[in-house]
């Protein structure tokens, strides 16, 4: 063999390993982010990947873009009077869920968009913008808000569909009203703020939501 065979055959194998160095860092490193997508998302990541029909790339890239606009958001503290405000507007709107079902769950939507704004997410006014950053902080519960917002929108809902939408978005409430971080940050699940148990029709066990 001579020793320009053997230069280009050390030479091959070098740029072999080394592309399959640069490969494996690649693919280790997206294992690593879709890890960490997942744990910070928890079923916000599966309903992004749906949403992008099981594109993975573009779910990440959503999610991680809404990271970097939201992710930096310190939710404000709720001084008492407005949190017994809140927990008191939240009991009447269940209320009077047996004579206007509807319009309950319409007054929930206003509330949990008034409640998000005042500790410090994005305005009302930019509902897209809100539900982005409340995906980023509270990922295990936005999906309640996005189901009271599909449920005015029908035409057809009926007062069981709208009962559950009211019933599954007392959970963001809470994580709303929390006084600590919210639980998409850290892990830990919203705490029970103290106030009035359900009505019947929303609480037929008689136990929170």
């Amino acid at each position: 063999m001579s020793t320009l065979t053997a230069v280009l055959i050390i030479a091959a194998v070098v740029v072999a390993l080394l592309a399959a160095g640069v490969l494996l860092r690649a693919r280790t490193g997206s294992d690593n982010g879709t890890r960490s997508l997942r744990r910070r998302f928890g079923p916000e990541y599966d309903r992004t990947l749906e949403r992008h029909g099981g594109d993975s790339e573009s779910a990440h890239r959503d999610l991680s873009e809404r990271v970097e606009r939201h992710g930096g958001i310190r939710p404000l503290p709720l001084e008492p009077a407005v949190r017994e405000h809140y927990t008191a507007q939240w009991t009447m709107l269940q209320e009077r869920f047996v004579d206007a079902p509807r319009q309950a769950v319409a007054d929930a939507d206003e509330l949990l968009a008034r409640i998000a704004a005042t500790r410090g997410f994005p305005e009302p006014e930019r509902p897209e913008d809100q539900l982005a950053a409340l995906s980023v902080h509270h990922p295990h519960h936005v999906e309640s808000l996005r189901t009271v917002r599909r449920a005015l929108r029908s035409t057809s809902v009926s007062t069981e569909e709208l009962r559950e939408a009211l019933v599954d978005a007392r959970a963001l409430f809470e994580g709303l009203m929390a006084a600590g971080t919210p639980a998409g940050t850290g892990g830990a699940r919203a705490r029970r703020v103290s106030g009035p148990k359900h009505g019947h029709l929303l609480n037929p066990k008689g136990s929170g939501a």
